[in-house]
């Protein structure tokens, strides 16, 4: 059993140092505030009434916070493309942000390819690759991250860049004092959850030793929707582990039914539902009622609360708290949870298809 207070192991399974990464997010988003809130963004792109951020995994996962977090604007509405072809609704009223921290992905690409011979607005975030290269021959603004990491591990990048861009252009009012206050948060969670601070009141520790050997199920709603997938993902790519997740309220159309069979699955798994007080009053009953029946079906789970005031840092700490409960669940499993070697074998499969 690998004790998760002994430093040694950290430096064992984690020789590429996702460590670093986790210790950077409150930096990381403060920096990547500061450098969208600097970068020149046309106000031509004021007029537009749609935004499609082309995106996959974790380079789309921002885009995906973002609906939820604006999901209260009127104007613009915003749609996130995991595919290979851009929406046909795609006008001169729509911007479209291609977002790979590669530039590479092959399915973002292809989408913003199709854009370019449109006439929508046009963004790239990028650390470069094919993307910037096209980018450039096209003169699209190229918004640069400059961190050196695994796409999931530039959230910071990925998601508070485009809540500045919406800044900019006037449909977000000023974030600058909400998105301090989130960093501080997670500065704060930090002192929390880092390795040093022992599992006896490390919530991360100790829900990693929760999910170890278990089927991770993860429920969210409204604003936290997009969290639940973050959770998700984190558990595939970090501790390559199985991982799910549901939003609310559509599960108890459905999900709750299929608690039933198979019974020997009720010891497999661990449903997580993260919730905090800013959703609807009828969702936080579902929660409740969900729960009971969970435990009537003796499936293990537990109710997560953000402890945060405002709508953005309640996603981004509980988005925190499950990046460190994958990273302690890949320890667990012995794993290093930098590669992806699944990933890295699927496009090498495909690069041999063409």
């Amino acid at each position: 059993m690998v004790n998760l207070d002994d430093m040694q192991v950290y430096k064992r399974l984690d020789p590429a140092n996702m460590l670093e990464h986790l210790h950077d997010l409150p930096r990381q988003c403060r920096t990547a505030w500061r450098k969208a809130k600097d970068f020149n963004l046309s106000q031509d792109y004021a007029s537009i009434d749609k935004v499609v951020i082309l995106g996959m995994g974790g380079s789309a996962i921002g885009g995906s916070l973002l609906r939820n977090f604006a999901s209260r604007l009127t104007k613009p509405i915003i749609f996130v493309n995991r595919d290979y072809d851009l929406p046909a609704f795609v006008d001169d009223r729509t911007l479209v942000i291609a977002s790979s921290y590669s530039g590479n992905t092959e399915e973002t690409l292809s989408a913003f390819s199709q854009a370019l011979k449109g006439k929508c607005k046009k963004l790239v975030m990028t650390t470069g690759g094919k993307l910037k290269a096209l980018a450039e021959d096209a003169k699209v603004p190229v918004f640069l991250i400059d961190l050196v990491s695994q796409p999931r591990a530039a959230l910071g990048y990925s998601f508070i860049p485009l809540i500045a861009f919406l800044q900019k252009l006037g449909f977000l009012k000023e974030k600058t004092t909400e998105v301090e206050a989130m960093t501080q948060d997670l500065e704060r969670l930090l002192g929390e959850l880092k390795e040093t601070a022992p599992t006896s009141s490390n919530r991360a520790k100790q829900l990693a030793v929760k999910l170890q050997g278990k089927i991770a199920v993860i429920y969210g709603a409204g604003i936290l929707s997009a969290v639940a997938r973050r959770w998700k993902t984190q558990i595939n790519e970090n501790s390559k582990a199985w991982a799910f997740h549901e939003t609310f309220p559509e599960l108890n159309h459905n999900a709750v039914v299929g608690y039933q069979f198979p019974s020997e699955l009720a010891s497999e798994v661990h449903v997580v539902l993260l919730r905090c007080p800013s959703l609807h009053p009828r969702t936080l009953i579902r929660y409740q009622v969900t729960s009971e029946l969970l435990k009537q079906k003796n499936i293990s789970h537990e109710i997560i609360d953000s402890q945060s005031k405002g709508e953005l840092s309640q996603m981004m700490s509980l988005i925190y708290l499950g990046d460190w409960a994958s990273y302690y669940l890949a320890i667990l499993n012995e794993t290093d949870p930098t590669p992806v070697k699944a990933i890295d074998y699927l496009k090498k499969r495909l690069s041999e298809a063409k």
